[in-house]
């Protein structure tokens, strides 16, 4: 069963939020954060991007950095600038992208969850990124951006978020940058609080959408706490972090494409060659050609576009990790082909978004920067669950998320 709980949230008023809402942290880079708070002394930026408010080039990772987050958070909260509710709330925030919205629930999530493996997660994590996050809720006693969580599909609470979407939210804004509208309303009534505890309680498992190393700082510390607490009783509020919460069929998964620089020594004559092995290969022609279904990818090499089947026999459908795009492109087109062994590592591979389209891939191998780019057809929510219950973990890079989850929306302070 999943656990979870109402938390007194620390939220900008209303008239302050666009101020200080941001993107997340892990979006953009330390200039990008400089220039999008410009002299906005309110932007989130200066509590989870501090680095800005010290010379150019200062490493993120500097001590300075995160003793001027807490910093900041403490200003934050004496100016007004954060205000913490009176009482336990859960919270209603929607995301509207291209005329989609989804809506997700505000919880507390239990860190005892994460550790048991009721919260799943489909990626590997990082041990120097867990720990940079780490430093920065240890820093501020508090969850300052949420993680992202998808839920099997209920119908209780979907009539139960549907009957608050009817009403004025506390928050209704468009983001600059990405131009999506983003609501958020509050959940103050006990039955409701009670019910969407009870629903969260029949589910036998949550999971990481995105957000895999927040959700492991975030766990780490609570259990930290916990232990150096000589009087812990398991009800403090470190047990608990902040995520929020959206039904699995409602998320939005996009394509994540690759580029590469080279052909490993091959002629593009040769190249399609050997793609020919396990792929049925067929030209397209000068204009965009993007994928349309499963196991079928799509290629850009010097000025043209392919299509690229994968032949029977060359993933296997029972095993839930073969069975994946970014599985049989990895294998049989980055590895056995052009000798790309490690994603996470090989300096002659790139990855883009699915947002930036399939423009972005034609631009960087145009320009000469890229030789080849490769579309893939975006995994589905119900491929990543599966994965996830069935203990594996994802490729690197094989999932794009969006629209991201705005911070600054609200805060979760731990005790």
């Amino acid at each position: 069963m999943a656990t979870i709980k109402p938390f007194k949230g620390i939220r900008p008023p209303k008239e302050l939020v666009e101020k200080v809402e941001s993107r997340p942290y892990d979006v953009l880079n330390s200039e990008e954060a400089r220039a999008e708070a410009g002299d906005n002394e309110m932007s989130l930026y200066h509590i989870i991007k501090p680095e800005i408010d010290f010379e150019p080039g200062t490493s993120e990772y500097d001590p300075r950095v995160y003793e001027k987050a807490a910093d900041n958070f403490r200003k934050f909260k004496e100016n007004g600038w954060l205000v913490q509710d009176d009482n336990e709330h859960y919270y209603i925030y929607a995301q509207t992208m291209n005329g989609k919205t989804q809506y997700g629930l505000v919880v507390g999530a239990y860190v005892d969850d994460y550790m048991t493996g009721a919260i799943k997660k489909h990626e590997l994590t990082r041990r120097d990124k867990e720990e940079d996050r780490m430093k920065h809720v240890r820093v501020n006693n508090a969850n300052i951006e949420p993680v992202f969580f998808a839920y099997p599909d209920n119908g209780v609470l979907d009539s139960l978020i549907m009957r608050y979407a009817a009403t004025e939210p506390e928050y209704d804004f468009i983001a600059p940058i990405d131009g999506f509208r983003h609501r958020f309303w509050i959940i103050s009534n006990e039955k409701d609080i009670e019910v969407i505890t009870d629903e969260f309680a029949k589910m036998p498992s949550l999971y990481i959408a995105d957000g895999h190393h927040r959700s492991a700082a975030a766990a780490l510390v609570g259990a930290e706490k916990a232990k150096q607490n000589p009087d812990h009783t398991g009800t403090e509020e470190y047990n608990y972090f902040m995520a929020v919460c959206f039904q699995a069929s409602q998320l939005t998964i996009l394509d994540y494409n690759r580029v590469v620089k080279d052909l490993n020594g091959m002629s593009n004559e040769d190249f399609i060659n050997a793609l020919e092995k396990n792929f049925t290969v067929e030209e397209k022609g000068c204009d965009i050609y993007k994928p349309c279904r499963l196991h079928e990818f799509s290629m850009y090499l010097d000025g043209k576009w392919y299509c690229l089947t994968a032949k029977d026999g060359t993933y296997d459908n029972s095993d839930p990790i073969g069975v994946l795009d970014v599985d049989i492109s990895s294998r049989l087109i980055l590895d056995e082909v052009l000798g790309i062994k490690d994603l996470r590592s090989d300096k002659r591979i790139d990855f883009v978004g699915g947002l930036r389209g399939l423009e972005e891939l034609k631009k960087r191998v145009d320009s000469g920067e890229m030789r080849m780019a490769l579309a893939l057809y975006p995994v589905s929510m119900k491929q990543i669950m599966d994965i996830a219950d069935s203990g594996k973990i994802m490729p690197p890079k094989a999932t794009w998320f969006e629209p991201k989850l705005r911070s600054g929306l609200v805060i979760h302070e731990l005790g």
